[in-house]
């Protein structure tokens, strides 16, 4: 069963919560079928964020990745499995 979660919509919750100059959002599900987490579809699982926000001026890698998570949580809560994060 799929999760329904897809790369646009993380992208455009990360829009609206981060206000990002730059933010690219890619659904790396398919090289993690049989591990943790997938759900067999190949899509929904597992993503790659890359931002960049005027929100993470001054602050720490942990503190950035706690926004992110923050902004992202419902979809985490619906079943994203995994999240990999890069921040300036």
């Amino acid at each position: 069963m799929s999760t329904g979660i897809t790369a646009d919509a993380l992208r455009v919750r990360l829009q609206e919560k981060l206000s990002p100059s730059r933010v690219e959002v890619l659904d790396e599900s398919y090289q993690h079928a049989g591990h943790a987490g997938a759900d067999g579809t190949g899509f929904g699982t597992h993503f790659r964020v890359r931002i960049d926000s005027p929100l993470f001026e001054g602050r720490s890698r942990v503190a950035r990745h706690r926004l992110v998570y923050d902004a992202l949580r419902e979809y985490i809560d619906a079943g994203l499995h995994a999240l990999a994060i890069e921040t300036p």
